[in-house]
């Protein structure tokens, strides 16, 4: 799906307004851990988190299983003038990648977490993220609240758009519910440029939903600690059945 969409993911997120948003915790949380805090960004993307925080004078890498997506972010470094290492890499292949303790705090954000669709495969991703930390360094999950999501069976979200000149993108995302708790995440990319007719294209990949008490008890399982929970990244207090994110942080032992 990532390597499909890779072209039109900077569009899809207004990226002034999240991180605006987000970074701010982000800062509160990474700022105590070290003069400056290394970081490690676990499915980066695009890579616009790591530049920013790079720009922002912390030591950044970044990290994505989809080889165009890297692709896309070494050229947004290189628009921004950032000195961000990115490499294509997965879960599981982190600590083997960057090295061993390596970071202060390992960054896994935007609902990456769930594509992992195994228990085996999340104890692994879990693991590599330990091993990728020193002794007491952070871990911090962004995911979609799917205490939420599973409650409702709720199956659309909100459309976005974005405009470049003449030309206009809509994209349209909704989940089909499959048998063992799985879910396929589709986006439906229309596109046009003028007046001509509008293209489309659809990409689909699949997740296991995460709820917070299985989340939770995976990273204990893991060897982290200090674990909280929240419901956004501007620290409002997690509501299981109301909050669109389940944010978590958990500490190395």
């Amino acid at each position: 799906m990532y390597d499909t969409f890779s072209s039109d993911y900077d569009r899809f997120v207004n990226w002034k307004a999240r991180l605006s948003f987000e970074l701010p915790f982000i800062e509160q949380l990474v700022q105590p851990l070290g003069a400056p805090p290394r970081l490690l960004d676990a499915a980066c993307g695009t890579g616009m988190h790591a530049i920013a925080l790079a720009q922002r004078g912390y030591p950044t890498c970044g990290a994505d299983l989809s080889a165009p997506m890297i692709e896309r972010a070494r050229e947004n470094a290189a628009a921004g003038s950032s000195k961000v290492r990115f490499e294509t890499a997965g879960f599981g292949q982190l600590a083997q990648t960057f090295g061993r303790q390596q970071f202060d705090a390992v960054l896994c954000l935007g609902n990456s977490l769930p594509h992992v669709i195994t228990a085996e495969a999340l104890t692994g991703a879990l693991a590599d993220f330990a091993a990728c930390l020193r002794p007491g360094g952070l871990l911090l999950v962004q995911n979609r609240n799917f205490d939420a999501v599973m409650a409702s069976k709720e199956r659309w979200m909100e459309p976005q758009a974005h405009r470049e000149g003449d030309a206009e993108w809509i994209f349209l995302r909704f989940y089909d519910y499959e048998p063992e708790d799985l879910i396929s995440f589709n986006i439906v990319t229309l596109r046009r440029k003028g007046s001509a007719p509008w293209e489309q294209q659809v990409t689909t990949t699949r997740l296991r939903p995460q709820l917070q008490a299985g989340l939770v008890t995976a990273l204990q399982s893991a060897g982290f600690e200090q674990i909280n929970c929240w419901g956004s990244m501007n620290g409002a207090a997690f509501e299981a059945l109301k909050s669109g994110n389940l944010i978590v942080t958990a500490y190395r032992a």
